[in-house]
């Protein structure tokens, strides 16, 4: 029998590779984790934790308005200082890492500083320490980097949200490109915290995949904080002169600028670390292939978290990862279900979402009812500001069931974690009718919604000429 020097050996200590880590050595592996950056992965060292922080930050400048403008406040002179804010923000994402490496080590797992390659398939090289070690099983979990293209002369210029987090100043103007979760987020940011924001999407929605009520209210909203949103753009090249940018777009107008961040999707992060010469497959989008297990083509490796590109969240990496502990390391074979999965966007406003969009529901069940209602938040009856919160309910009308939920407002992220419950247990219109309002609350909309929606009537074809 072959001894090997680990168990497992994992490479990443993201979300992914921390959980499966922990919950392996728990169940008494032997187990090694290599990580060439710091402990904690993207989601807490330079993404969803320090974003969500800065999101927080951007927050103020409208709260110290609506205090004075709605609710008798006198606020003195406010001013803003971003490196104090990424100076605190520092500070904490040093403690959450500090957390991360001292639950490892309670667990008994070894961390090692190193970047780690393949040599074989039980074989991998530390090249910070020029030495090899052997497992028994590897788990890769290196998720995922972000991606600028190539194609753009003087795409040098250009930052993406890794450098955005570590900016010494903020610009007076700054441009995304992209229309996802983190460009409308980080447009949201910087036009919180007083620089001139453009957002540039290269096509006519913003949020592609998301229920197209939820898409067409946010595009209405955030113009009306400030941000120019530009549809339909994209940038032909960009130049700097001085301090300044110019981002020449394809209808050859040009935008002068002091930051351009690139928002425009990520790619898993599986390419030169010896995976397919050892035989492990990668599909044509960088994403390592898996089975509903996490095993890949070669069967004592296995890959979890966003270098699989299932679906690129935290929550799921870190349900993977615990997942691939309980299958390899405690015979207790568990696959992650991908299919219903609540989420948040933290523009502002916010949005949540769970399950099905009116489109996909329409194709898969056909026959459904919507329940959707618009409304302003009672907050903002008294401060004049004239933003929108809206609810929508999808339903299939056989079975009453609860396909979809969306919401866009006020702390529509907390709302739907709890509604994803309701969601998941394949709850019914009717049961969320019997269930009593908290009042008064943005969320009693959703068991109070009583009307059906209907589509309005399309104006009549134009008589033919006798």
């Amino acid at each position: 029998m072959t001894r090997y020097d680990y168990d497992l050996f994992v490479i990443g200590a993201g979300s992914a590779g921390v959980r499966a880590s922990r919950i392996s050595a728990n169940h008494g592996a032997k187990v090694a984790v290599a990580e060439e950056y710091r402990v904690g992965g993207t989601c807490v060292i330079r993404g969803c934790v320090p974003k969500k922080l800065l999101v927080y930050a951007s927050q103020f400048s409208e709260e110290f308005e609506d205090a004075v403008s709605g609710y008798g406040w006198t606020v003195g002179e406010t001013s803003f200082s971003w490196p104090k804010l990424i100076a605190n923000k520092d500070r904490e994402i040093d403690r959450l890492n500090g957390i991360y490496i001292r639950n490892l080590e309670r667990a008994g797992v070894e961390i090692i500083q190193s970047r780690a390659i393949l040599k074989d398939a039980h074989t991998v090289h530390l090249v910070a320490e020029s030495r090899d070690v052997t497992a028994d099983k590897i788990l890769i979990a290196t998720g995922a980097t972000p991606f600028k293209p190539g194609s753009v002369p003087g795409i040098e210029h250009a930052i993406t949200s890794n450098e955005a987090f570590h900016l010494e100043e903020l610009p007076e103007h700054v441009t995304v490109v992209g229309g996802g979760y983190i460009a409308v987020e980080f447009a949201g940011i910087f036009n919180g915290l007083g620089a001139e924001t453009t957002l540039l999407y290269r096509r006519d929605r913003i949020l592609r995949g998301f229920d197209e009520d939820l898409r067409i209210g946010l595009m209405a909203e955030m113009p009306k904080k400030g941000i120019d949103l530009r549809t339909n753009a994209d940038i032909e090249s960009i130049e700097r002169k001085g301090k300044v940018l110019h981002a020449t777009l394809k209808d050859g107008s040009i935008i002068e600028t002091g930051a351009i961040m690139y928002a425009t999707g990520r790619m898993p992060h599986s390419r030169g670390m010896g995976l397919e010469e050892i035989g492990v497959e990668i599909r044509k989008n960088d994403a390592i292939a898996v089975d509903a297990y996490s095993q890949t083509s070669v069967p004592n490796i296995y890959a979890v978290g966003d270098v699989t590109d299932r679906a690129a969240l935290t929550p799921i990496a870190i349900r993977e990862g615990q997942a691939f502990a309980e299958t390899v390391f405690n015979n207790n074979p568990i696959a992650v279900d991908h299919s219903l999965i609540p989420t948040a966007v933290f523009s502002q406003p916010e949005l949540g979402t769970v399950g099905l969009t009116e489109h996909d529901a329409r194709e898969k069940f056909g026959e459904i009812d919507i329940y959707k209602t618009s409304f302003r938040p009672m907050k903002h009856t008294m401060t004049g500001r004239h933003e929108q919160t809206f609810m929508k309910l999808v339903v299939d009308a056989k079975s009453d069931r609860v396909l979809g939920v969306h919401l866009m407002g006020p702390s529509s992220g907390e709302i739907i974690q709890a509604v994803g419950i309701a969601v998941t247990m394949g709850a019914t219109k009717k049961q969320f009718d019997q269930t009593v309002a908290v009042h008064p609350t943005a969320g009693e909309e959703l068991v109070t919604l009583k009307e059906k929606w209907t589509p309005p009537a399309e104006p009549a074809a134009p008589k033919a000429a006798d």
